[in-house]
């Protein structure tokens, strides 16, 4: 049985070889006629910067109001990031734009926000962009190592442009 790709999973660390990643989401989908489901995940706080939070901002409208404008801020910046990208196209590859399905920031862990929403949105692959700290040092030892271990689903990821 040939296997299709209907769904590519894009997930996005926001940082600058995002777009970068990107680019091989979008050919990808041009090539195999696949739609993008871009998501960001914001990372859950631990106890430990719960409680910090807590002992700094005491006021607990105003703790909601710091936490809610962490995804805000990402919201933000992911919108930014993309209105950039699609302005570096020439206009025969504006067509692209219409394969992006959605766009989403999410707050979890990430490994685990990732496989999940790949699994609830039906994708037949998973596409991240490693760090700039290099391939195999942060980004390989923590999220896409998590992710490659867990995915039921092919998933690439795309070494920092420096590296290649």
């Amino acid at each position: 049985m040939i296997r299709e790709i209907n769904r590519i999973l894009y997930a996005t660390d926001l940082t600058d070889n995002a777009a970068y990643a990107f680019e091989y989401a979008a050919g990808l989908a041009k090539s195999l006629d696949a739609e993008i489901h871009v998501i960001h995940v914001v990372e859950a706080l631990s106890d430990d910067q719960r409680v910090t939070l807590t002992l700094f901002i005491q006021n607990e409208k105003a703790r909601e109001e710091a936490l809610r404008r962490r995804v805000d801020t990402a919201t933000e910046l992911l919108h930014e990031r993309q209105d950039k990208f699609w302005e570096s196209l020439d206009e025969t590859e504006q067509v692209i734009r219409d394969k992006v399905a959605s766009v989403r920031v999410l707050e979890g862990f990430p490994a685990e926000s990732i496989l999940h929403e790949a699994e609830a949105l039906d994708c037949d692959m998973i596409l991240i962009g490693a760090h700039a700290h290099g391939f195999s040092h942060t980004f390989l030892g923590s999220i896409a190592k998590r992710v490659l271990r867990r995915s039921t689903i092919p998933t690439f990821v795309v070494p920092f442009k420096d590296e290649l």
